[in-house]
């Protein structure tokens, strides 16, 4: 049975409003939480990109749901040895609830330090080198680590969890979902692509979870709700590799000028109606998800939550039907 959960904009909203929205997730009754980790927002109209860290660790604190993070790329900006204690740290404070989604990043967000942005092979290559270090430390033992992208000595993590974070692998293409299949404990992919679960399944995924994630716009006014998603998130709907190759919020500005609200309104679930809601979510169920993760778009987080907790939820939940 797909699980349904809530997932959290790093990027559009400030801590103490993420921390408010995951305890209206989990009073709503979602079942899990999911948290973009950025250092930039995709433009300046979206305005935030708290360190998602110290934001895992508070709603540790006022909700018992799980936590996944979605994505961090631990390859350019942080190395793998410092993330590793990040996720660890997060496995203890959550009481074992913590799954590390990890992918090959963006140049918004890893370019930051002067590195070269390498090409998607390279990227491809650092990725699977770095879970490697990280799943070596999350065994709390001594390791050392003199590889093709990093150098690890003597590091140990003394504070790590009862058993190992569980590593999901984030991908939009058949390479990433084949590597999430050969060395991942999940595959995180957007949007309900049954060949990229295909080649997941195929690559030693078979018992290993699907996850993904759909933004929405809950509102009573559609055509305001457009509005709200042209301005804030008009990035979804960028084609090809411009969301890992262009490096600053202003290019994704320039970039979005391509997007019209009749894009807005033909590709992203805008509005109240609720079947219209019900068949945006429901085809991660029928594509065989294990868990699909929704974004409210916008400030009408309560609207949302009322919405999805009284109407959208119970049916998805009473209408599972498909078969696994």
């Amino acid at each position: 049975m797909t699980s349904y959960g809530y997932f959290l904009s790093s990027e559009e909203f400030p801590p103490g409003e993420l921390i408010k929205q995951a305890q209206m997730a989990e009073q709503a009754g979602f079942d899990a939480l999911a948290i973009s980790d950025h250092y930039h927002p995709w433009n300046d109209e979206q305005g935030q990109s708290a360190f998602v860290w110290s934001t895992i660790g508070a709603i540790s604190q006022v909700t018992s749901l799980p936590i996944t993070s979605f994505v961090t790329c631990p390859t350019v900006r942080t190395h793998p040895a410092v993330v590793a204690q990040a996720a660890a740290t997060s496995g203890v404070i959550t009481g074992g609830k913590f799954r590390f989604g990890v992918g090959t990043g963006e140049a918004l967000n890893e370019h930051i330090l002067g590195d070269r942005w390498p090409p998607a092979p390279v990227r491809m290559e650092m990725l699977e080198e770095a879970i490697d270090i990280i799943r070596r430390l999350f065994t709390g033992k001594q390791i050392s680590h003199h590889g093709k992208y990093y150098t690890v000595e003597n590091a140990r993590l003394y504070t790590v969890p009862q058993e190992p974070v569980p590593i999901h692998i984030s991908g939009l293409g058949r390479k990433a979902a084949s590597l999430a299949g050969r060395i991942g404990d999940g595959f995180i992919t957007i949007g309900p692509n049954r060949t990229l679960i295909e080649e997941f399944r195929k690559s030693g995924g078979a018992d290993k979870p699907v996850i993904g994630g759909v933004k929405v716009c809950w509102a009573h006014d559609r055509e305001e709700a457009v509005g709200t998603v042209h301005r804030l998130w008009p990035t979804e709907q960028l084609p090809g590799e411009l969301l890992q190759v262009l490096p600053t919020p202003k290019h994704f500005e320039q970039a979005s000028q391509l997007v019209t609200p009749q894009m807005i309104d033909h590709n992203v679930t805008c509005g109240n109606d609720v079947d219209e809601h019900l068949n945006t979510v429901r085809a991660f169920a029928e594509a065989d998800f294990d868990e699909v993760y929704i974004a409210q778009i916008g400030p009408e987080q309560r609207e949302f939550f009322d919405a999805y907790g009284q109407r959208i939820l119970p049916q998805l939940r009473s209408g599972e039907h498909y078969a696994r």
